[in-house]
């Protein structure tokens, strides 16, 4: 069984370049974040043609997640439990289309579109860490009431967990950036201190630079100035059935690419 994510950055936008990906990849089961669209006009057509099941949950022209699956798609969920919604200057919280979960052959699958920090100041970061310590003690005592569970939890972290996951420290750490900072990064490793998952993709993908997203702007991909921010977090019965994961660099490449690379995982049976 072959699963991936990818952030797509506007499937509508992209739905050629999606389309041609799955041809090739033949991948089983595909989780989108950025659709930026509402189900009402979310491509459905592109994926029944390829005979994919898919669910979508998207509130506006931002965000939006997606599960694309041709080996089941059940007990779909869109938000997991207490997630957090958004609001600031006295406006009540939205909440914002993020995560999506479904089971497919046998595999509990999370599309997530983590929320942007923004700036270290800025009032989505506690949004983002609340919103990152209520999924990790969901996921924690998922595994805790079954240890068997093949749960992965795929999609656009918006962190970079180590050093080498940017193309160069210094000028993110002198900018005081985000994505690298101390709370963000003790957030994404909660999730393996605290919860128990790994990173199932990195071991077959090792740096320095190897990364998942390049920014439109300033040439970062030729440059190769890019991040590891896309992840797939396994549970221990998932990470213990990966055979091999990589990160199609290829797909970033050529008119109309996302900013984003696809990161595939295969599992044995």
């Amino acid at each position: 069984m072959k699963i991936a994510t990818w952030n797509v950055n506007s499937l509508r936008a992209r739905a050629d370049r999606v389309e041609s990906w799955l041809e090739r990849s033949d991948v089983d089961v595909l989780a989108i974040q950025e659709t930026k669209c509402k189900d009402e006009n979310f491509p459905w057509d592109l994926f029944e043609r390829m005979d994919y099941e898919v669910a979508h949950f998207g509130l506006s022209q931002w965000n939006g997640v997606a599960i694309a699956s041709r080996v089941g798609l059940d007990d779909v969920q869109r938000t997991f439990v207490d997630q957090p919604a958004f609001g600031k200057g006295g406006v009540d919280p939205i909440q914002e289309a993020r995560a999506i979960g479904a089971t497919c052959g046998g595999v509990r699958i999370w599309s997530l579109y983590v929320p942007n920090g923004r700036a270290l100041d800025d009032e989505h970061m506690p949004y983002k860490r609340q919103w990152l310590d209520t999924l990790k003690n969901h996921a924690k005592s998922w595994v805790a009431e079954d240890p068997a569970a093949k749960i992965a939890l795929m999609g656009d972290f918006n962190i970079a967990p180590q050093d080498d996951d940017v193309w160069d420290i210094e000028y993110f750490l002198s900018e005081g950036l985000t994505h690298v900072s101390k709370p963000e990064r003790d957030a994404f490793y909660a999730f393996i201190d605290d919860a128990g998952f790994k990173d199932v993709v990195r071991p077959f993908t090792p740096g320095p630079g190897v990364y998942t997203y390049w920014d439109y702007k300033q040439l970062r991909f030729p440059k190769r100035e890019g991040m590891r921010i896309d992840f797939v977090l396994g549970s221990p019965a998932l990470a213990a059935s990966v055979t091999h994961a990589e990160i199609d660099r290829e797909e970033r490449k050529g008119k109309g690419a996302s900013d984003h690379a696809p990161v595939i995982v295969e599992l044995s049976e």
